[in-house]
């Protein structure tokens, strides 16, 4: 037991970072020598699954707790904060407008598969508003966190009015033990990765980046420049100072992770423990973090508007570059709902190209090209995304005590 728990001790104080990046490499090479070894990819789904069965537990109890503790003072940061997120989203829509009438990329558009799709615009607001007012113990199991978001609000509201200090104090502990949890989680976030990075090179090895380079190469373009360029830009715009080794450390931390698990649900307590070890407000980040999950979704705007866009110039519909900016404001309003879609953003491609008067037939071939391409962007799309939610969590909270 001794030599455990040495070995555990050992294991912990060495950076959580060079691990994954060790895991990454071994998992790499593993994946193209020894492909056929399918039961180390088990390791990667053990790592996400674990992680997405405790995120909406820990997201709910945090965002209750925080609630029913808080003083005030919170309202201006997450003003500033909700700015951050839909700006930050509508600007790399914008500039993946840009940049798809400079560098145009056609598909080739086969046969299309049929998936389950959204209509219009408005059938994703009426997602919303219905996933919000769900069971909450329904949405907990569902991990649909419009609704674990909607009644934790409620019910934080109604400890800090009704309970006792003892009970909301006892929430607080609770907390704190599905904190405690989490953080044992991470500690084995090198062998998810491992086996993460494993799957992803066995099953796709490198032909993703060939038979549809140009387009990979717009998308990836898109959100490094949004994420290097327009996000850093409205940081420093507010806290006046430089905005890039806040930027890096979220790359670095929670972008990271993202890109791998390719899920923001899963990063959710990862980012949590990232804003803790910032010194960032609990009772702020336990709520502008899941929030962010929601609704800052800079990368799902980048596929949609580069996808619909590369439809619209592979059948030749002509796209005015005001249309082209309506579809941006379309595609930030759209990528806020992507979370409560199956399927993420991919899925609302057909949504933004009825806007062209695009059949739903032919934007459904561009749906399955994504998933094609999805082990690249799905990984970029999530780690531009949660990364974000910190980046901007810290910019709000800097900005709030300059104020001061």
């Amino acid at each position: 037991m001794r030599i455990i728990r040495t070995v555990f001790r050992k294991w912990t104080a060495t950076s959580l970072v060079l691990r994954i990046v060790i895991g990454l490499v071994i998992g790499a090479a593993l994946g193209l020598t020894v492909p056929g070894w399918s039961g180390i990819g088990v390791l990667g789904e053990v790592f996400v699954n674990t992680l997405k069965a405790i995120a909406p537990v820990l997201v709910f109890v945090l965002v209750a707790a925080s609630i029913a503790k808080a003083g005030g003072g919170l309202g201006p940061r997450f003003r500033v904060l909700i700015a951050c997120y839909i700006m930050s989203t509508f600007i790399a829509a914008v500039l993946t407008v840009i940049a798809s009438f400079l560098f145009p990329v056609t598909l080739q558009l086969g046969e299309g598969a049929v998936f389950e799709t959204p209509g219009a615009l408005a059938d994703v607001f009426t997602n919303l508003l219905t996933n919000m007012v769900t069971n909450p113990l329904q949405s907990v199991s569902n991990a649909n966190y419009i609704g674990i978001l909607f009644w934790a609000i409620i019910i934080g509201i109604a400890l800090k009015k009704k309970a006792s200090a003892t009970t909301i104090n006892m929430v607080h502990d609770f907390a704190e033990v599905i904190s405690q949890v989490v953080k044992w989680v991470i500690q084995f976030a090198p062998f998810g990765i491992l086996g993460l990075v494993f799957s992803s090179v066995s099953e796709s090895g490198m032909e993703v980046f060939t038979t549809y380079g140009h387009l990979v190469l717009l998308l990836v373009g898109c959100m490094l420049v949004s994420a290097l360029v327009s996000n850093p830009l409205i940081s420093y715009l507010l806290i006046r100072r430089n905005p890039y080794p806040l930027l890096f450390k979220c790359l670095k931390e929670s972008g990271l992770n993202a890109f791998f698990t390719r899920s923001s649900a899963a990063n959710i307590p990862i980012n949590m423990n990232l804003c803790k070890r910032m010194g960032l407000d609990e009772d702020f980040y336990s709520v502008s973090i899941p929030l962010g999950a929601t609704i800052n979704m800079d990368g799902a705007a980048v596929t949609i508007t580069v996808m619909s866009l590369a439809v619209a110039h592979t059948v030749g519909v002509e796209v005015t570059f005001f249309s082209a900016l309506f579809l941006s404001i379309f595609a930030t309003l759209g990528a806020c709902g992507a979370s409560g879609v199956a399927g993420g953003s991919l899925l609302l491609i057909p949504m933004a190209c009825s806007f062209f008067g695009i059949g739903n037939d032919v934007a459904m071939q561009a749906v399955a090209i994504g998933f094609i391409i999805g082990v690249v962007q799905d990984s970029m799309e999530t780690a531009f995304n949660s990364s974000g939610d910190v980046f901007f969590t810290a910019t709000a909270e800097y900005y709030d005590e300059g104020r001061k």
